[in-house]
């Protein structure tokens, strides 16, 4: 069974050895180095009043992945940006079916008409996801060159609330 909560700053160890992990596998976020938990707590607090972070856990607490939604400058205000990240192995279990559930809840509830998901193009997972929850194409980024000095391409998505 899988229970959902809103993510709280003694959560960040674990979300960041699960962020990591992705991380360090590579290819689906545009993330390429590694993350404490102080930067998780850091991240969860710059924006309290305007952002929401979930976590799913399974029966034993452990963690099975989190979301978040957040302002982006480059967005209008009536829109927030989400991240979605499921443990290593784990996918396609209804984590991310769940985790959305209560994000779009957030995300009504902080005033928001739209969410948008600006995922790598060579992430075959990630856009199945966002396409699965209903979100829409609507704009590519070319060459977004990542930390790492990789250059990608992006997809943006967006579900109107």
């Amino acid at each position: 069974m899988i229970t959902v909560r809103r993510a709280g700053p003694l959560d960040a160890r674990p979300m960041a050895n699960l962020l990591n992990e992705i991380i360090t596998e590579g290819g689906t976020t545009a993330l390429t180095t590694p993350v404490s938990p102080r930067d998780l707590r850091d991240w969860m607090q710059s924006d309290t009043n305007v952002s929401a972070w979930h976590i799913a856990e399974d029966e034993a607490g452990d963690v099975l992945g989190f979301q978040l939604i957040k302002p982006e400058a480059y967005l209008p205000d009536e829109a927030v940006d989400i991240a979605t990240f499921a443990k290593v192995g784990r996918v396609k279990m209804g984590i991310g079916s769940k985790l959305f559930e209560k994000t779009k809840e957030a995300a009504r509830q902080l005033g928001y008409r739209w969410i948008n998901a600006n995922i790598r193009a060579d992430n075959s997972g990630g856009l199945a996801y966002y396409q699965s929850r209903g979100f829409e194409d609507y704009a590519m980024k070319r060459g977004v060159i990542l930390d790492s000095g990789e250059a990608v391409d992006k997809v943006l998505k967006r579900y109107d609330l």
